[in-house]
């Protein structure tokens, strides 16, 4: 045969190949990229040329390694993930590179408890990037809208740079979340859990958090996160509510939450608070092995709180660390239960944080708050500085034991002599006197700390 016509034949074979499996010439299908688009069409291949329309279809299709990329526009959809990634091979649902991807739930309904916009149950190697997530109500006290549900247990899933926002309960006891991660099984946990980038704002959530973490959930990374302007707590690592079905593992654990913005976090206003300054910008209740640092918590109810409200139950172990906290309604840094019929906390270390001009709403909490039945606690070489309420600690309680306060820094600016203290009842005036009287900061001093840039909250 003519060298010419072989030539021809075997460039007609290598066509009919590259069309059986890559679909048109020229616009080759990737077997591991899914398209999305507002104008493509379920019944399309999903290639970048031919996308599908829908989100949920390409999640259905989505297979180990598999990257579904979401090109830029409006989506009115639930998505349910149906399939587990691999830990090498992950599925990743992200918005195409600089388009705008926004899951809009005007309109869409809550139709079961804890769903989300997007909901991850029973998966593993799941990432969830560059999203909106928005406007998703119900006005019904029974059913919590999420922005991102993850449930029942599961590994390596990621929540990465998206902006969640007007996810709300319309009922006056209702609850909503951002994101909320419940770990439902035992010993099976969630774990291995990062959620960072995201910003999370303008959100009505009832008794229930910005961001969450609760039950059996395990080695987390909550970090460089924004959470501002929402009507209860920012984030949050609970445990004892029963969400787990084994108690032993009914606990958040094994984590961090780092590097985050938090703020405008208030209760005030909230119809199941009324006007209470009452939400953490962050909080861990019940929580045990979690290490807070290096935040910036301003403008909220209380800065960082680590308590239990269930009684006989601990907060334990819990590290709080290098966070510059300033300007809160209530106490700076809380811990212990809020009354007699709550929890405690316990073998926890406060350290190298600073806490500045807390309490601006006169709460007697102070820039520290030690609740009921603390114990075994270190408190040391943190700055705080009082701000109007001239209140630096306050411990109403007189069932504390074994705490140690030593080496900080305390000031006021009016002087030493009208800081005020709150001792086991007792309120005391000045530093010395206090000293005198808690037996505590025996090597703690009065002393005006320099700042980098004091008037732009500047604490270096």
């Amino acid at each position: 045969m003519n060298k010419k016509v072989i030539g021809v034949l075997f460039l007609l074979m290598a066509l009919c190949i590259g069309v059986l499996l890559y679909g048109n010439v020229g616009q080759a299908v990737q077997p591991n990229e899914i398209y999305v688009s507002p104008v493509g069409n379920d019944k399309n291949e999903g290639s970048k040329s031919e996308p599908l329309k829908t989100i949920q279809h390409a999640v259905n299709l989505a297979k180990p390694g598999t990257t579904v990329f979401i090109r830029g526009g409006n989506y009115n959809e639930q998505i349910v993930l149906k399939n587990s990634g691999q830990k090498d091979a992950p599925i990743v649902i992200k918005a195409y590179p600089n388009e705008k991807v926004t899951i809009d739930g005007k309109g869409v309904n809550v139709s079961w408890d804890y769903q989300g916009l997007i909901s991850i149950h029973d998966k593993s190697y799941v990432t969830i990037d560059g999203l909106e997530i928005k406007n998703y109500t119900t006005r019904q006290q029974d059913l919590v809208p999420i922005g991102i549900s993850v449930s029942g247990s599961g590994k390596g899933i990621h929540i990465l740079h998206n902006h969640i926002h007007h996810i709300e309960t319309q009922h006056h006891e209702g609850n909503a979340h951002g994101i909320a991660v419940y770990g439902t099984k035992a010993p099976e946990a969630i774990e291995d859990i990062v959620i960072s980038g995201n910003t999370l704002e303008d959100m009505k959530l009832g008794v229930s958090e910005a961001l969450v973490l609760n039950g059996n959930v395990s080695n987390f990374k909550v970090t460089n996160n924004i959470v501002r302007r929402n009507n209860n707590i920012g984030i949050d690592a609970i445990g004892f509510e029963g969400v787990s079905p084994n108690e032993a593992y009914d606990q958040a654990r094994n984590g961090i939450i780092s590097g985050n913005t938090v703020y405008q976090i208030s209760s005030f206003g909230n119809p199941a608070y009324g006007n209470e300054y009452s939400a953490g910008g962050i909080y861990v209740d019940g929580g045990k092995r979690i290490i807070i640092e290096n935040n910036k918590v301003f403008q909220s109810d209380i800065g960082i709180e680590a308590a239990s409200e269930h009684s006989g139950k601990s907060t334990s172990e819990i590290t709080i660390q290098n966070n510059w906290i300033y300007e809160n309604r209530s106490a700076g840094i809380a811990i212990g239960g809020y009354d007699a019929e709550r929890g405690n906390t316990i073998n926890s270390i406060i350290t190298d944080n600073i806490l500045y001009k807390n309490d601006t709403k006169f709460q007697d909490a102070g820039q520290l708050l030690i609740q009921y039945n603390t114990k075994d606690n270190r408190i040391e070489n943190n700055i705080m500085v009082a701000g109007d309420s001239n209140l630096l600690i306050s411990n109403p309680f007189k069932k504390n034991d074994g705490n140690k306060i030593n080496h900080n820094v305390y000031y006021l600016d009016k002087g030493e002599k009208e800081t005020r203290w709150i001792w086991e009842t007792e309120e005391i005036t000045g530093f010395t006197n206090y000293k005198l009287r808690s037996l505590q900061d025996r090597n703690s001093v009065f002393k005006k700390p320099t700042f980098a840039d004091e008037s732009k909250y500047d604490f270096r």
